[in-house]
């Protein structure tokens, strides 16, 4: 067992430090053993932790857990992107949220971790052009978490949604690597406009609460946006904007503030 458990920790050292957290869980609360032992302690791989724990949240009288946790299978193991990029998510949660003490949290209990993973699995799904059942992801990913993201939507790795109500990322946005999202953030159109129509948000970008960012316009990576902006032209790289509409109120401090969380506009002391 111990030799296993070492092999583990070398080849997947988010995924040990999971079950780890998961054990201790279960000593320390006896009444969560269950749960706990059924979405973490039973599965081999994170996969298949993810996969379970996306199909008995989705899952209602028209759609069982059990199909559901074939789809999941199938994308994780046609995709070995989609279990990197929620280690990822895992590893951003953590180092950004002080509420975020376990990796075992974002997987059990945090809203804005299983929205995106739900995402992620509707956006393979899209890509194979079933799309109606992308669009059943989305929509119970919306009744269940408040968070709705279009499945043609792309999404990087290393993504923190916090607290994670109220979002809305359109169609055809795309978010980049490392990029912290407050709630009640929009990433949405300015009309009936088809085609190309929502931001493109480089790799490094923090999204104040309730910001909107509206049209097919790019932020810059490395950039700020403060909480309640409405940003309706382009952001240069490295740059705070805030205000309605948005407005250049400084240099954002660093390459990567997503990563300090500092939401201050009067400078910003990012360390990553």
């Amino acid at each position: 067992m111990a030799e296993t458990r070492a092999r583990i920790a070398e080849l997947d050292p988010v995924w040990d430090r999971i079950t780890r957290e998961a054990e201790q869980a279960v000593a320390d609360e006896p009444l969560l053993g269950g749960m706990v032992h059924v979405s973490v302690l039973h599965h081999a791989t994170i996969e298949g932790a993810l996969a379970f724990r996306i199909a008995m949240k989705l899952s209602n009288g028209e759609m069982s857990d059990q199909i559901l946790r074939e789809i999941c299978d199938e994308a994780y193991a046609s995709d070995p992107w989609l279990a990197r990029a929620a280690r990822a998510d895992i590893r951003a949660t953590f180092d950004r949220d002080p509420a975020c003490h376990r990796f075992l949290q974002p997987l059990l209990y945090f809203k804005g971790f299983q929205a995106v993973q739900t995402q992620r699995v509707a956006h393979w799904l899209w890509g194979q052009g079933r799309w109606d059942l992308a669009f059943f992801f989305q929509m119970r990913a919306s009744e269940l978490y408040g968070v709705d993201i279009h499945p043609a939507a792309e999404i990087g790795q290393g993504i923190m949604i916090d607290h994670a109500h109220s979002i809305v990322i359109g169609e055809t946005a795309k978010v980049g690597n490392d990029v912290s999202i407050l709630h009640s953030v929009t990433l949405g159109g300015t009309g009936k406009e088809d085609e190309d129509r929502h931001p493109k948000i480089g790799d490094g970008v923090l999204i104040g609460a309730g910001a909107k960012v509206l049209g097919n316009i790019r932020i810059g990576s490395g950039s700020r946006i403060a909480a309640g902006s409405v940003v309706l032209e382009e952001v240069p790289p490295c740059k705070t904007v805030a205000g309605v509409p948005a407005k250049i109120v400084g240099d954002a401090g660093c390459d990567q503030p997503s990563r300090n969380m500092d939401q201050k506009l009067t400078g910003c002391n990012c360390t990553g």
